[in-house]
């Protein structure tokens, strides 16, 4: 049977039920924090052309190999505790890269010390975006970026806010911020989340009761890197 392909999104507000299209696996939809493949696949149908360079700092269960591969793209993905064997080791502030050799640049970061994704000490993941660290840290994530994105390229960065014990934490606004410092912004686009583990009637009830929100959408940070 055939890979059906997802909806082509025209508008700012992306909404889709599973992290997975077709029927076959893009990552692995068990992995905590994993990437939704709809995602990545709107995103190579904007921003790059088949043959060109995709890199993936903070690659995970490896979904955007996968929807890559299939369309036609060369990738490379990296994390600091590699999933499977196609994914190479690496620090995503610290990339084995030539400057300007990627034709197109995509992180799906922690936004917290929310999920535990490794026991690796240099794990960005394991510092709460309450400490200060956490932006200095994803800064260099930014600025390693920029170094190896080609000229008039394209990168997409999903991120969340958080909201924790009654302290709000603006992520997607600091980090937007952080990047808007080395690339010209290029939109913004709202993804919504589905099959959470506080979308249940017993964290809505809390919601409610002790007067706070659950996280409902991701932001999709969508940027150029220019000549400015």
């Amino acid at each position: 049977m055939a890979n059906k392909e997802p909806k082509f999104e025209t508008t700012t507000l992306w909404d889709f039920p599973t992290q997975n299209y077709g029927d076959k696996p893009h990552g692995n939809n068990k992995y905590s924090g994993v990437t939704p493949a709809f995602i990545i696949w709107n995103l190579l149908q904007r921003y790059t052309k088949e043959n060109e360079l995709v890199v993936d700092p903070m690659c995970g269960s490896g979904t955007t190999i996968d929807v890559c591969k299939e369309e036609n793209r060369k990738v490379i993905g990296f994390d600091i505790v590699p999933y499977r064997e196609d994914i190479k080791q690496a620090d995503a502030r610290k990339l084995p890269l030539n400057d300007e050799t990627v034709d197109f640049v995509f992180i799906d970061s922690p936004y917290s010390d929310n999920i535990k994704y490794n026991d690796h000490p240099d794990n960005i993941g394991k510092i709460s975006c309450e400490k200060p660290l956490f932006f200095e840290e994803m800064e260099k994530v930014v600025k390693e970026a920029y170094r190896i994105l080609k000229a008039e390229k394209n990168i997409a960065w999903l991120i969340g806010d958080q909201a924790k014990k009654k302290i709000f934490t603006p992520v997607g606004f600091k980090i937007y911020s952080m990047l808007e410092k080395y690339f010209m912004p290029v939109d913004l686009v709202c993804v919504t989340r589905h099959n959470q583990s506080s979308n249940t009637a017993i964290w809505h009830e809390r919601a409610k009761r002790y007067n706070f929100y659950l996280r409902g959408f991701k932001y999709l940070i969508i940027m150029k890197k220019t000549d400015k």
